[in-house]
This record gives C-alpha cells, structure tokens and sequence, in this order.
C-alpha cells in the first residue's frame, strides 16, 4: 500500500512562495530607494538627539506609607451601653468613607489638591504658594495675557477665589491629576500607598509632594476623630455642670448650718430641711458625675483608638530622582522612528500606484 504524504498542500504551497516573493520584492524596492530613506534616518536620528539635548528630565518625588485603621471595638463595647443608655455616644468607627480604595480618590480630589496648591512651600529660603510656582514653570501668565479676564488674574495665601480664579485652579487641578499625581496601592491585601509626583521642575514635585501628603492626612484624621472629640467635648461640659451644681448644694448645706448657730430646739425643721434637701441634691448630683467622669476617660480612649496611625516609609529627598533621555538613546529612536515611518509611506505609495495602473 502507498503511504499517504501529509503536509504537501499544494495551494498552501503557492500562497508561502507568494508571501516570500512579495516580501523580498518590497526588500528590493526599499533598497532601490536608498538615498530617500538614509536621508529620512539622518534626519530622525538629528531629530532625536536635539530633542534628547533640550528635553527637560522628569523629576519624581516618592512618598511611600502605611496606614493603620482606627477602631473602638473589643472592650468599650460593654461600655458603650451604659454610655448609651444617658443619651451619650462615646464614638465609633469613621464608618466606610476611607474604607477600599476611597482614600485613593481622596488623593486625585479637587479639594485636596486645591488646598495644596493654595499653601505655601519653601524654595532657596523663600516661601511660595506652590500655585505660583506652578504657574511660573508652566509660563501660563504668557498666554493668560492674552485674555482680559485673565491677564491680571494672581495668588495670594488665604485668599478666597472669585469665579475666574476658580475656574483656573479648577484647570490646574485637572493638568495635575491627569499628568503630574499617581497615587496607588502597591498590594490590594496591604495598607501601603505610594504617592508619586513627577514635574519637570524638582523643587515644585517635592513641595507639591510634601504638601498634598500633609493635606490629606490631616483632613482623614480630623474626620476619623470628629465624632468622639465632639463627644468628649459633650461629656466635659455636663461633667463640670453637675460638679458646678453639686458643689452647690454643699456649700448651700453649710451656709445653712452657718446662719443658725443657737437654734431653738423647738424650731429645728429651719435647718433639717434645707439641710437635707441639700444633701439629696448632693448625693444625686454626686452618682451622676460619677458615671459622667467614668464615660468621659472611656471616650477619651476611644478616641486615642479611633486616631488612625500615618506613618511614613520613604519620604522624597533632594536630590530627586530623575528620568532622561540619553543624546544617543534619542538619535536611535528617532532615527528608528523615521526609518519605520518613511519604509511604510514608501510601501503604501507603491500599493497605491500598482493598484491604479
């Protein structure tokens, strides 16, 4: 019996040739455009090198820290019931708001990034808004000029923006979270976060850095503890009343004793009384501040458990990083880039005329 050949295709055959010879026709046509295309590269790889000369570098700033939750669990909550039962809350958790990912949209914010515009940093012992400083590098009062409603438009610390002023931080702000703020979580399990800003200009990235860091911590915490610093607020307030009105009845209970030295036996109910009802009024007032005093020291640690710990990892330090192109590594990529570029528009041409002809 013949044994049948596998894999002699003859129609797959034709179209590999076919494939080859179109191949090695194109090879032969790019050669034949020698000149066209060397020309194309010297001038990609001139290109590249200036652009690699001039291009300023990029410079990142790293800020890299854990946060460590709050929590008023475990043994207040068999306080928090008795607390409760007087109409006193002594605190919880910040609930959900900083919970997953959210503290990461907190970061890209309008907010936060504004307040950390509109504060001021230090540059070769000067203070400037960092708004200011984004302005300059940027040179926008250039083409702000352009604009009357824009020319005279300036920055100054705690000032309140009017609507022009706003709508060009809101710009700002936009440039800022597109091109200039990452901020991620490394591991989704972990509480690391790393926030990176990258400018062209290495003091801005820095202060930019040092700042939105400082803004958003501040704002998270001051969040996180609002509730039980209102709440140990209440407490001191109702605390220092009872004792103001128990200390009260004492001394109205003394001041009695003292206005009757040589009473009449027979007329003993003028001091018994008011004594007495002083002395109720006291012993009252006296259990409640008890519980009072009690439920303030149990905010009070609920709150040290509540305050969420920030603690810092890597911090940017002068000098920054910086990330730039190398004068050779830009002439080969723009000699590359040419290259490409001028072999495809050689190709499409030649497609274009076989197809009319």
């Amino acid at each position: 019996m013949e044994e049948k050949k596998i894999g002699n295709n003859p129609a797959e055959e034709d179209s590999v040739k076919e494939f080859i010879l179109n191949i090695r026709e194109l090879y032969q046509y790019l050669l034949s455009k020698w000149v066209i295309v060397s020309v194309t590269v010297v001038v990609g790889a001139i290109l590249g090198f200036i652009y690699a000369k001039y291009n300023k570098p990029l410079y990142t700033a790293t800020t890299v820290f854990v946060l460590e939750e709050g929590g008023s669990g475990g043994g207040l909550g068999q306080y928090a019931g008795i607390a409760s039962m007087v109409g006193i809350d002594i605190g919880g958790s910040g609930g959900g708001l900083f919970a997953g990912d959210n503290i990461i949209e907190l970061y890209k914010s309008r907010s936060m990034i504004q307040k950390a515009l509109l504060s001021e940093s230090t540059y070769e012992n000067k203070k400037e808004l960092l708004i200011n400083r984004y302005i300059g590098f940027n040179n926008l009062q250039e083409s702000w000029k352009k604009d009357p409603r824009t020319q005279n438009v300036q920055f100054a610390v705690n000032m309140k923006p009017n609507l022009v002023q706003d709508s060009l931080i809101g710009e700002i702000v936009k440039s800022i979270r597109i091109n200039y703020l990452n901020v991620v979580k490394p591991d989704k399990k972990s509480s690391i976060i790393k926030v990176e800003v990258r400018c062209k200009d290495e003091a801005f990235a820095k202060g930019f850095s040092d700042e939105i860091v400082s803004t958003v911590s501040k704002f998270y915490i001051e969040t996180k503890t609002k509730r039980s610093i209102y709440n140990i607020a209440n407490l001191q307030h109702q605390t220092d009343s009872v004792r103001s009105v128990m200390n009260g009845a004492i001394y109205s209970a003394a001041s009695v004793i003292d206005a009757t030295p040589n009473l009449n036996p027979t007329r003993l109910l003028l001091r018994s009384a008011p004594v007495q009802k002083s002395q109720f009024s006291s012993e009252s007032n006296k259990a409640i501040l008890t519980e009072l005093i009690k439920n303030l020291e149990i905010a009070k640690v609920s709150l040290r458990q509540e305050t969420p710990l920030i603690q810092l990892i890597d911090e940017p330090v002068l000098p920054l990083e910086k990330s730039h192109i190398g004068k050779i590594k830009g002439a080969v990529f723009g000699a590359f880039l040419f290259g490409v570029l001028i072999a495809i528009l050689l190709i499409v041409r030649k497609k274009i005329r076989s197809s009319l002809t």
